[in-house]
């Protein structure tokens, strides 16, 4: 079977060449010959309209392929660094807690070490108009310490997002509230225990989607005690009644 598609009638193209040459033609340094040639994404999107492949598009333009851009990359011959070894490495079982440290607890812990809470809402370059939008609603409504805009990943937390952190006493109130007005966002809610891992990675309640969190080398406290507790110290005066 032909390895050719027709494109336009009495036009056929090889598919694999074609392929290569849209490559070429959309790397970034085929784009940078364009505009330095005076070619804007304008002509791009008529030619493709035209139903042109690549090779007629850059002969239209006085250019070829081959020498618009980078020049297709060879597959070089070689040997991988891991060998064939790996196939028999055994299957092993991954520590599921920090080195040295017991698999098990002796006794539950008292749910009186939560001191407070934190929530961390996460949002995208297509969702930050709902991330602000639940910011200035949690901040009209509850008594919390707001964080400032964190636009890059932060700590533990692998996307952008705010936080704010509350009191236990907002915890039956704010979990459902959080819930009901998430605006789809995800939403990390966590206590505040001594253990920073532990509250990031096994104690944390999650709103809609749970994300990555990139906790697992939290270091252990010095001493081997509890760590310093973050203290919350709300900034935030309530102007608007929560509506019950």
């Amino acid at each position: 079977m032909s390895n050719q598609t027709p494109q336009r009638p009495g036009t056929l193209i090889d598919t694999d060449l074609s392929d290569q040459a849209w490559a070429d033609l959309l790397s970034p340094a085929r784009r940078q010959f364009v505009t330095r040639a005076g070619l804007g994404s304008a002509a791009l999107v008529a030619a493709g309209a035209a139903g042109l492949a690549p090779a007629a598009f850059a002969q239209s333009s006085g250019q070829t392929p081959a020498a618009a851009g980078t020049p297709p990359r060879k597959r070089e011959p070689g040997k991988s660094p891991w060998g064939y070894e790996t196939l028999k490495e055994p299957t092993t079982r991954p520590l599921s807690v920090r080195p040295g440290e017991k698999t098990l607890p002796t006794k539950p812990r008292a749910y009186t070490d939560i001191k407070s809470y934190h929530a961390h809402i996460y949002f995208d370059e297509d969702s930050y108009e709902k991330a602000a939008l639940l910011r200035r609603w949690s901040g009209e409504r509850f008594r919390v310490e707001l964080g400032n805009w964190n636009l890059e990943p932060r700590g533990p937390h692998v996307t952008p997002s705010f936080y704010f952190g509350f009191t236990n006493d907002l915890l039956p109130i704010l979990v459902p509230w959080l819930q009901l007005n998430s605006l789809g966002l995800t939403i990390l809610l966590h206590p505040n225990t001594g253990d920073g891992r532990a509250d990031h990675l096994y104690y944390a309640l999650w709103v809609n989607r749970s994300q990555p969190v990139n906790a697992y080398n939290w270091p252990k406290p010095a001493d081997g005690g509890p760590e310093q507790l973050e203290q919350i110290y709300p900034n935030i005066t309530p102007t608007v009644a929560i509506e019950t």
